[in-house]
């Protein structure tokens, strides 16, 4: 008996979520397994993530201590520790306690509720940056090498007696583009901006070692910041100007803005901006009154000659007889000391209320330029007072640490100050002049 049977309908093929090849020879077996198999329904898969978000590091704790006011309210009301109506208050509070007082720690806070207190402590931070050396010069010039993190190191230096009772001088990046010839900072490629923290943080340190808090009113051994450390501050204006907000605080640190002076190599679009938002004193790094001489000296000067420097001079907010402009100048022998280049930078300088800093040129290993003949820096000071200009001569501080003006460099960059204090092995050194 023979037995007839149809064809199977070939079902339409309906499109699949899954990495199936059509053509493997099981579909086409039996058109029928297509529709059996379900896969004319769309596929769901729900993958079990917990264990992957449990094992996930938790986000880095906010530190506090590098916030501007308005920063550290948001900073308050995001992690839900008070409520926006009470967070300007709370602010304020915790300012005192950090700036005035540099407390790294919530639970001396007696004026902050405990409860508060613990909320504070399991969310923020108030530690300071590691301090991987600390230096003391013959002089009294301090130097503290600071790691902000994993290859992130500054050098901070307090000079005593500088200003009206000593000085920091801060740095605003980690190593430097200018590339300035005489600057051992300028040998150290740029590694990173700082941030406001890390700037105020510098200050921090130099106060904790100082011991400086709190903040006193008179009789401060720290009166005056300097922005003349690594880095050209106009390279990262953001940062500096919301630092110098913190660090002139009067509830804080309360170092007076007129006692606060940034040092810059000529970035002339930004001068203007410095002076609106921080209302700082303004320093110009300029070495040389010619062109050709300051494109070697300072290669910046190639992109910001120097009669558009001068003109950014001028125009910079509130300058006045009260508010001068301070002119840095190292002194070079044999290439910007002589008596011409002296006549030179007082014509450069007419009409500008200024005053002249004259620095003795500060050897560094490896540097190719000598320190001018005392005499020379004399007689170069001498013409420039007899034109008005008050022109003191920077006494050369912390030489012997490397600490002096244009000698800064992170210790990623150089050997361990440790190792040059061993001494040298016995081996006949070539003779060089010697340097100021």
């Amino acid at each position: 008996m023979k037995h007839s049977f149809e064809r199977p309908r070939r079902e339409p093929r309906v499109a699949t979520n899954w990495p199936i090849r059509r053509r493997d020879w099981r579909w086409r077996l039996n058109p029928y397994i297509w529709a059996l198999s379900g896969l004319d329904r769309p596929v769901t898969v729900t993958l079990d993530l917990s264990r992957t978000q449990a094992s996930a590091a938790p986000a880095p704790a906010i530190n506090l201590s590098g916030l501007t006011r308005s920063e550290l309210a948001a900073a308050l009301i995001a992690a839900e520790v008070v409520r926006p109506d009470k967070a300007r208050m709370r602010a304020g509070q915790l300012w005192r306690w950090i700036h005035h007082y540099g407390l790294t720690d919530f639970e001396p806070m007696t004026d902050i509720a405990k409860e508060t207190r613990a909320a504070l402590a399991e969310r923020f931070v108030l530690t300071r940056p590691e301090v991987v050396e600390r230096q003391v010069s013959r002089d009294g010039t301090r130097k503290w090498l600071i790691r902000m993190g994993p290859g992130i190191e500054v050098e901070t230096v307090y000079i005593p007696d500088v200003g009206r009772a000593g000085a920091l001088c801060v740095s605003s990046q980690v190593g430097c583009t200018l590339n300035c010839t005489f600057c051992h900072t300028g040998t150290q490629a740029l590694v990173r901006n700082l941030t406001a923290a890390e700037i105020v943080a510098q200050v921090q340190v130099a106060r904790d070692d100082l011991e400086e808090w709190p903040s006193p009113k008179e009789d401060r051994r720290l009166s005056n910041i300097v922005f003349m450390g690594m880095g050209e501050p106009l390279y990262n204006l953001d940062h500096v100007a919301s630092a110098i907000d913190i660090i002139a605080d009067g509830e804080g640190i309360a170092i007076s803005r007129r006692r606060i002076t940034v040092s810059t190599s000529g970035v002339v679009p930004e001068l203007t901006a410095l002076g609106e938002r921080t209302q700082a004193m303004l320093a110009i790094s300029l070495h040389a009154t010619r062109d050709e001489l300051r494109d070697d000296l300072v290669p910046l000067n190639r992109k910001y000659p120097i009669a558009e420097l001068m003109a950014g001079v001028r125009a910079y907010p509130g300058l006045s007889n009260a508010r001068r402009v301070t002119f840095e100048y190292v002194m070079l022998k044999g290439v910007n000391d002589t008596p011409a280049d002296a006549l030179a930078l007082v014509k450069l300088m007419k009409g500008v209320p200024a005053k002249i800093n004259l620095i003795p040129f500060n050897p560094w290993p490896g540097s190719i330029y000598e320190c001018s003949d005392w005499g020379a820096i004399e007689a170069f000071a001498a013409i420039l007072n007899r034109a008005g200009y008050a022109s003191p001569i920077r006494t050369p501080r912390g030489r012997d640490i490397l600490a002096a003006c244009g000698q800064l460099k992170s210790e990623s960059e150089k050997q361990r100050a440790s190792a040059r204090r061993k001494p040298a092995p016995e081996t006949p050194a070539p003779e060089t002049p010697a340097a100021g």
